[in-house]
C-alpha cells in the first residue's frame, strides 16, 4: 500500500489551505486509527501506540 503522501496529497488538487487541513485532518484519523498496516501486523498505529497503555492497565 502506498504510503498517504501517495494516497492523498498528491493526488488531490484542494480549493483553499483551510480544505487541505479539513482533507488531511480526516485522511489522517483514517489512517492512523482504521487502516490496517502490513509493517504493523495488520493493526492500525493506534493500536500499537497504545497497546502498552492498555497493557499496563489490565
Amino acid at each position: 500500500m502506498p504510503p498517504l503522501k501517495e494516497e492523498e496529497v498528491y493526488l488531490k488538487d484542494y480549493p483553499s489551505p483551510r480544505e487541505a487541513r479539513q482533507q488531511l485532518s480526516t485522511s489522517l484519523s483514517f489512517y492512523n486509527g482504521e487502516r490496517l498496516h502490513q509493517s504493523l501486523d495488520y493493526r492500525t498505529p493506534a493500536e500499537v501506540h497504545f497497546a502498552p497503555l492498555h497493557a499496563s492497565s489490565a
